[in-house]
């Protein structure tokens, strides 16, 4: 079981993150708490090959800009 610390939510809605693979770069539009894994985020985003998009990320492939 998941203690209170580990729930706390590393990114705000609004704050700007790159994603850690690709180096994208985009804003936190949504997030998830789960009980069984880590915290994720609803990401907009425009992707490398200029496409406006939208994906879930989990909390570990993410980093603040």
């Amino acid at each position: 079981e998941k203690t209170m610390q580990e729930n706390i939510f590393h990114f705000a809605i609004g704050q700007e993150v790159t994603i850690d693979s690709s180096g994208e770069s985009g804003t936190v539009i949504g997030r998830a708490e789960y009980i069984n894994s880590t915290n994720s985020y609803f990401v907009r985003y425009k992707a490398s090959d200029g496409r406006a998009t939208e994906a879930w990320w989990q909390q570990d492939a993410l980093s603040a800009r």
